[in-house]
């Protein structure tokens, strides 16, 4: 029977210094997928990447060699060796894998409970994983099912309401450093989706002025606009720094793009003001060398795990609801999981009884002289007697969880019709 294995590590398990090194791109990810599905003990594979978790779920034959599979590719894919990273990887087999991907997608392992893109970001994974083919009927449900799970949770319990995400945690973080925010320049480095909920959140506490930079200009121009601030070119950044007193970055760049020497240069032209930089970035963009210098303070992913204010409180509350509802999907996903292996074995016995049955009724009309009619009169009592005949075993077989480990069931079925002959 194939077993879903989910391989990873996380927030919890590894520090940014290791997650960073892990981090997967686009690009790296459609590589991993193919390698990882052409070995042998891996059926399916999806891959997913974020700031705070790297996550390879495989359908596998052989849970020992998809493991090492696995763990080899990530290791020569980022260049790390597995020893670096060995004691940070966790390993969810069966119904321990399904509940910890219905709970990562409904964000209740997130480091804020109910940030709202991780969904989005798995989704992302997903259709990756399906454009390349390394999915299958196993992950096509499972996935589904997350899906489905995460957006039930989101509408039947308040985990969503309070924001608490990663953008909502560094603008709290500026506001302890400043007291408050009011009358600040603030430059954004980046304009995805964590820029963007940043931006919200820095306007409600009306900041004075908000610039925008990003690789691409035009994105930072629809960036800026939005929310009436001014989009700059990536290039003029060092210029920004003279005059700007946070800076949130949150960039997809595999690369530092603001070093020590750089800021170094910078800093006696903003006469003792502090600059502070927010990196919400996995891989981090803003060097952590900055820190050595006078009046320059860094704060990485990391450090917002201190920020989260009273909201979480009641996010934890709502997350009690959450729990129960991925119980009850873990139970259902099994159900079907388990069915999988109940139908061929109710195949293979309806088609042992036939083949018996039907031996015996050609034995019978080859020493009798019968008509057509009476053949046929045979073969619908022949079909009649499998139907009563079957009944009982499939209703048994069917009754998923009614009877302990249905397994055991599955095999002295098997054993006693001897199906596997």
């Amino acid at each position: 029977m194939v077993e879903i294995i989910l391989l990873g590590l996380n927030h919890k398990t590894a520090p940014v210094e290791i997650r960073e090194c892990l981090a997967i791109s686009k690009e790296e990810a459609a590589a991993m997928l193919d390698a990882i599905k052409k070995s042998a003990s891996v059926n399916e594979v999806v891959l997913f990447s974020t700031c705070n978790r790297v996550e390879i779920l495989m359908a596998a034959g052989d849970k020992a060699e998809a493991v090492e599979t696995a763990k080899r590719h990530l290791s020569e894919f980022k260049n790390v060796p597995l020893s670096q990273f060995q004691d940070s990887i966790y390993i969810h087999e069966g119904d321990e894998a399904v509940r910890h991907i219905f709970r990562v997608a409904s964000s209740l392992d997130s480091m804020m409970v109910g940030e709202p893109q991780i969904l989005g970001q798995i989704k992302e994974a997903y259709f990756n994983a399906t454009k390349r083919k390394t999915s299958g009927v196993i992950l096509n449900r499972l996935l589904h099912r997350t899906f489905f799970t995460a957006k039930r949770i989101r509408t039947e319990t308040g985990i969503g309401d309070n924001a608490v995400s990663v953008s909502y945690a560094a603008i709290e973080l500026a506001k302890k450093i400043f007291g408050q925010l009011e009358g600040k320049k603030v430059l954004l480095i980046g304009a995805g989706e964590m820029a963007e909920l940043a931006v919200e959140h820095l306007l409600k506490n009306r900041v004075k002025e908000i610039f925008v930079a990003n690789r691409t200009f035009k994105n930072g121009v629809e960036l800026a606009r939005k929310f009436g601030g001014s989009a700059i070119k990536f290039e003029e950044v060092p210029g920004f720094i003279l005059q700007v007193d946070i800076i949130i970055s949150s960039t997809g760049s595999p690369d530092i793009i603001l070093t020590k020497d750089q800021v170094k240069r910078i800093m006696p032209g903003r006469r003792n003001r502090p600059l502070f930089f927010i990196d919400i970035a996995v891989p981090r963009d803003i060097d952590p060398a900055i820190n050595k210098l006078n009046n320059a303070y860094v704060y990485d992913i990391d450090d917002l795990k201190g920020v989260i204010d009273e909201n979480l409180e009641d996010r934890n509350k709502e997350a009690i609801k959450g729990e129960r509802i991925i119980d009850e999907a873990v139970i259902s996903f099994k159900q079907w999981y388990d069915s999988l292996d109940v139908v061929p074995t109710i195949v293979a016995l309806r088609n042992k009884i036939d083949s018996i049955a039907t031996a015996e009724i050609e034995r019978t009309m080859h020493a009798l002289n019968i008509t057509e009619s009476e053949r046929e009169a045979l073969y619908r009592m022949k079909n009649a007697l499998i139907n009563k005949i079957m009944h009982n075993p499939t209703h048994l077989l069917k009754r998923d969880g009614c009877h302990g480990n249905n397994s055991v069931y599955i095999d002295v079925t098997r054993k006693l019709f001897n199906l596997d002959e």
